[in-house]
Order: C-alpha cells, then structure tokens, then sequence
C-alpha cells in the first residue's frame, strides 16, 4: 500500500510497499470498477504472449534427476519423480516404468526443486510505472495486474504472500484457471490507525467524518482507532478470504507524515486484532520497524514481524525466545528500491544502512527467517525478483537461501491453519505434497546468481501440476 499528500497526488517519491501517489491510483480503481468486474477484465488476459499454454493435470515423470527437496542439505542423484494430478506422487530411485499414458520428461541429470515462495509481495499495484498508473483507464491498470502475476510465475515464483490490497479477486481468477500466476495467499486491506503508515487519506478529508473514505472502499487499506473498530475491520478481510491479516505497528518509509519511530497502533488494538485473528484460527503479522514497535506487536501476540531493520539486540531475543516470526527483505542499495527524495531518501537510506546488521543479529539468534522481496511499482524492480533472493548470500549460504525460499517459506504460510487457501505441502518435493516445480540449468546449491535471470535458466516451470514452461519439450 501508499501513502498520500493533502492533495491525493504528490511528487514520485516513496517505498517499495506504500508511495504517495497512491492515493490516487486506488480513487480511480475504486470509481471506475468493482471486485466482480475485475474478475472479468483479469480473464481477458488469460493467453499471455511467450508464454506456453498450461498443460492440464495428468501423470508427469520426471527422470534422471537431481533433487534438490527444500529441507535437504544436499542434492540427492539419480531419482525419479512422478506428478499424479496435481500433487507428487512418489519420489523414487531408480528408473522403474513409467504409469501407462504418462509423459516423461528425462532431465538429463539437471536439478528439480520446488516451487520459490515470496513472502511479501503486492501483487495488485506491481506491474506499471507511476506515469501509466495515474493516467491509465482502471480496467487496464488491472489486467496489467494479472499480467504481471503470469511474469511473477514465469520468474518460478509459484506462491506469493499478498501483504496488502484488493488481490481476491485477482486469486480467484488464477485459482479458476482465468489467467495465469502464483498461488495467492491474500491479506486484503492493510490495517493501520490514524495518521499511520498506510492512512491515505488527503488532508482535505480532516476531519473524518466517520464514514470509510474511497481508499478504504477499494480494499488498497483501512483506518481504524479503538480496539472494537479493529476486531470489524480484521474480521472483514477474514470474511472476504483473507488467509492472514496484515496490520501496521510503525511508521514507514515513504509516509511524509509517519515517521519510522512512530508506534501506529496502541496495544490494546494490535491484541484485539490477534483475539479476532485468533478466531479464525489463522495469525497477525505486524509491519514494525523499531524495537519499541516489534516489542509491542509480540506483548499483543502477533506471530510475525514484517521489516523489523532497526531492530536491536534486546528484539532479536526477544523474537527467538517466543518463537516469532522475521519477514524482512534485504534491501541493499538504491537499486532495490524506485527513485525517492527528501524524507523518504533519508528514510530509506537508514533501512540500507541497517539491514546487514538485522541480517547478522537475525542468524546469530537463530530466528525463523522468511525471505520476501517486498518491490512494487516498476517493471524494472519486477524483474530483480530473483536477485533480491540472491542478496541472501550476503549473510547465508545457497542452500539457506533455497530452504528460506521454498520449505521455511512454506512453513510460514502454514500458520493460516484453516484459512489456509490451498489443500496440502508447499515448498517441498515429497510424497503427497503439492506439485509445484521447477527445473533448473545447472546447480542452484552451488551458484545461487541462476536464479537471476529466470527466461534462460528455468528450463521447466510447473504449478498445481501444469506445466507453464518447458524449454526441453521444444
């Protein structure tokens, strides 16, 4: 999500989760077009050019392959591995006759791996630069969305964690089949308090009249300020499918008017959140930057903490021993990032020169670590998708990475219990678990930077058991 300026519009400038400009976006989105309509703008992009028409659910079999499994420490050689439908079937050794009717795809020795998983992803608002998106009719702006999700997957991200905004309709169509992308695990509107990280309203609304603003209206986020407004909000997105809920505890980056130490939500309303959460039987993870905040989140219950950069040695403790969650995104350089000034810059620039240390105090704790790459408004950042992943070896090695990405990762989504919106394992290549796979040229465990260019390296991507690309066939 984005944040805005008095007028609704302001200068370029923001984060990779909420920019200024916005505001603006989601008034026309919201004006122009419902959550139904855009189901069926989304379907019109279901043939997406370059790439190859899914194959539907049969019997699969991989041979001759390296298996890299998602937990493993190793490759293991020599393996058979068969696709029954959309799930694994068997994972063998040896070459034993394929089933009758299946088709065989001989890897010639190359690794096979599970599916990667990004694990804060804005899916809504990451396909178009800020000129298109501004001035771009809405039925556009959203089958430019679902355009994206199909790039998304052909990158072999097979799953993605919506971390705010409108995606429900946008999963539903890729889960009917209408177009072509990642598994969505949506956390509808993102929940902050007034004046927050995410309030987009422009000044010129002040003072509020109560009454849910356009912003709120499209679902892009939600203001709420007292514990009873927060459990209708959360409960709201947990009604529409939301399989987490995404709140913010602190200030961001590009909000001119939230400073980063500022705390969004009182206790009282972040624990009110995690009961209402808790109901459903799925959990909270709070945006939090500073250890004040990250603290705060924990002392209500929140079981994952988004960001957390600033965070100290006294938080790195504390998240170890209850056993919270980190999801934090290593933003390096000015490359990770869309052109920002002022505020924003100086902002930003503090969470670049703070990641190492996150990073090193995250490892040394032995902190559950979930790897999400957070870009968002510019095809360009789109594209570096798989080398965010790849920043990770500053602090792990590649077979950490390919664990955080894929079974940690998995992991995590699990936590949504029953709100859970798909039936079975994900991230990892063993009997019964999804079938959600990619072939690779070369050896990922010994050169990570394969993943970075995707189009020449991933020679066969597989989601749900359909085949969306294979390079071997041709």
């Amino acid at each position: 999500m984005l944040s805005c300026t008095s007028s609704g519009v302001a200068e370029p400038e923001g984060c990779l989760c909420h920019r200024p400009e916005m505001s603006a976006v989601t008034r026309r989105l919201g004006a122009a077009l419902s959550r139904r309509s855009f189901v069926a703008g989304a379907a019109a992009s279901a043939v997406l050019p370059k790439l190859a028409a899914a194959q539907a659910p049969t019997r699969i079999v991989f041979t001759n392959v390296r298996l890299f499994d998602g937990k493993s420490d190793a490759l293991r050689d020599g393996l058979r591995v068969l696709v029954d439908g959309n799930r694994i079937a068997s994972v063998a050794q040896g070459n034993p006759p394929p089933p009758d009717g299946a088709r065989v795809i001989d890897c010639g020795g190359r690794v096979l791996m599970p599916g990667l998983i990004d694990a804060h992803w804005h899916a809504i608002f990451a396909a178009l630069p800020l000129p298109v998106l501004l001035t771009a009719e809405p039925s556009y702006i959203q089958l430019a969305a679902s355009a994206e999700a199909g790039r998304t997957l052909m990158r072999g991200f097979t799953t993605i964690r919506d971390l705010g905004g409108p995606s429900f309709a946008l999963k539903q169509a890729i889960d009917e089949g209408l177009v072509v992308g990642p598994r969505v695990y949506p956390s509808g509107a993102m929940i902050t308090a007034s004046g927050g990280h995410g309030d987009l309203r422009p000044l010129s609304d002040l003072p509020s009249d109560g009454k849910p603003s356009l912003t709120e209206r499209t679902g892009a986020g939600i203001v709420v300020d007292s514990p009873d407004a927060i459990r209708l909000r959360v409960r709201e997105q947990l009604m529409q499918g939301a399989s987490q809920i995404k709140l913010v505890g602190s200030g961001g980056v590009s909000s001119p008017r939230s400073p980063l130490e500022v705390a969004s939500l009182t206790e009282p309303e972040l624990r009110a959140a995690v009961e209402a959460t808790a109901d459903w039987q799925t959990y909270v993870t709070v945006h939090a930057y500073t250890p004040a905040t990250i603290a705060r989140a924990i002392a209500a219950g929140a079981q994952c903490i988004e960001h957390a950069h600033l965070m100290d040695e006294a938080s790195a403790r504390l998240m170890a021993d209850k056993g919270t969650w980190l999801s934090i995104q290593p933003f390096l350089t000015s490359e990770d990032a869309p052109p920002m000034t002022g505020e924003s810059q100086r902002k930003m620039l503090q969470v670049f020169a703070a990641t190492d240390r996150a990073y090193t105090l995250a490892r040394t704790h032995k902190l559950k670590i979930a790897f999400g790459s957070d870009l968002l408004f510019s095809p360009a950042l789109m594209r570096r998708q798989g080398t965010m992943l790849t920043h990770l070896s500053r602090w792990f090695t590649p077979v950490e990475v390919l664990k955080m990405a894929t079974a940690v990762n998995g992991e995590l989504l699990a936590l949504s219990g029953p709100r859970n919106p798909y039936s079975g394992r994900i991230g990892l290549v063993e009997d019964g678990a999804l079938a959600d796979l990619l072939l690779v040229d070369g050896n990922p465990l010994a050169d990570l930077k394969l993943l970075e260019t995707p189009d020449k390296n991933l020679l066969v991507i597989m989601k749900d058991g359909k085949i969306h690309k294979d390079t071997l066939k041709a």
